[in-house]
């Protein structure tokens, strides 16, 4: 049963995907005395540093995903990577596997458009206006709808990729060739949304798991995140956030309407956008562990790592507390390099409060998300301010 804990029986759970989202699942899964077993398109994955056992795959093939699956019979599965064949998915969790949250919810969160569809159209959440083309021309179109300037995102991406802002009709076929090289899968579809003035920017951590044979909802207190003008992934977070207590209620709401719609255990990064003309809009969903969440391993009593993997061994998790002011910021490389080398560290970590952690990718190109910066203070502010100047000492190096 969904809703059993994997403690009283198996003791092995499957990570698909071994990014640094995974590898904090995997070490949050080992202090639980649980076997894990890693699976990725690449070797050296930062997971498979802390795992018994790990696999590398082409992780769209669905039948390699069944197969090393069917071998293992892990307890559960835990999906962690966008770029997944979630039909295996389904098939396996027809089969009678747990796939964490469900197959399902994998599928239309790693779809843009099905997402967008569920949100406006079902649960009648506020979203930027969109519309959906297969074609440049068709895009062409969209574009005229929505109006310029907007955006052009493939129906599956993740981090940003292939998100292109179009100004003009000049500009809509090369930007709706760009996106779709960068798709993940063989769609050819794109959305087209609206361009908003943004404002803030929040991440509400919405988790589900069993308790005395039903279902419970929580929340995380929102992070706040930031990234800068005309770049798609986050840079910066920081927790508690600075909305008021009206727009924390609001994009609560949102999250858990959404997170109970899709179902499962585990926990959901809900994206929620703050324009700057006041409206409070729904943006995306991760069936999984959130990058902005990072900051939650210096934040809250219970990281959302450790809830995640709590969730998936159907295991309960008390309400989530802030218990110290701490904000994050990504180190980011700007070259191609393999065994890069990290300067600066020795002089961050004289900062006091400041952790950095080195997600151990055995290679990086430019923007890649290498490590993560930590640190906590009084106040947010003074987080902040930390982790900036920690942030401005640590670079990524050829050897």
């Amino acid at each position: 049963m969904l809703g059993t804990p994997l403690l009283e029986g198996g003791r092995r759970i499957m990570i698909l995907g071994g990014g640094e989202l995974g590898k904090e699942i995997a070490i949050e899964a080992q202090r639980m005395g649980v076997e894990v077993i890693v699976v990725d398109r690449y070797d050296m994955a930062p997971a498979m540093h802390v795992a018994h056992r790990s696999y590398v795959i082409d992780m769209l093939n669905g039948d390699a995903l069944k197969a090393i699956v069917r071998r293992e019979k892990p307890d559960a599965v835990v999906t962690e990577i966008e770029a997944i064949n979630t039909d295996a998915l389904i098939d396996l969790e027809n089969e009678g596997f747990r796939i964490i949250p469900n197959a399902n919810a994998v599928k239309i969160c790693m779809n843009r458009i099905e997402l967008r569809l569920l949100a406006s159209e079902r649960l009648k959440l506020p979203t930027t206006r969109y519309a959906v083309a297969n074609d440049p021309g068709e895009a062409r179109r969209a574009c005229s709808d929505v109006g310029y300037p907007c955006l052009i995102k493939p129906e599956m991406s993740s981090s940003g990729h292939g998100h292109e802002v179009v100004v003009n009709p000049s500009d809509v076929e090369s930007k709706f060739n760009e996106a779709i090289k960068h798709a993940r899968g063989s769609s050819r579809r794109v959305i087209v949304e609206e361009y908003v003035d943004v404002d803030k920017e929040l991440t509400v951590l919405t988790y589900r798991y069993p308790s005395e044979g039903s279902t419970v909802t929580a929340v995380i207190p929102p992070i706040e995140h930031q990234r800068p003008r005309g770049v798609f992934h986050y840079v910066e977070s920081w927790h508690p956030s600075s909305v008021s207590g009206n727009i924390i209620k609001t994009a609560e709401d949102y999250a858990v309407r959404m997170v109970n719609e899709l179902g499962g255990l585990g926990i959901f990064g809900v994206e929620i956008i703050i324009t700057r003309d006041g409206r409070v809009l729904f943006s995306e969903v991760a069936p999984r562990p959130h990058d902005t969440g990072l900051v939650t391993l210096a934040s809250t009593d219970i990281n959302e790592f450790q809830v995640h993997v709590r969730s998936a061994l159907g295991l309960p998790t008390p309400q989530v507390k802030v218990t110290t002011p701490a904000a994050a910021h990504v180190i980011l490389a700007d070259n191609e390099a393999w065994a890069p080398r990290y300067i600066g560290i020795n002089e961050a970590l004289t900062i006091p409060g400041v952790q950095v952690r080195l997600f151990g990718k055995p290679n990086s190109y430019r923007g890649r998300r290498m490590g993560v910066i930590l640190a906590t203070g009084s106040t947010v502010e003074e987080a902040i301010e930390k982790v900036r100047k920690a942030a401005s000492i640590v670079k990524v190096e050829s050897t």
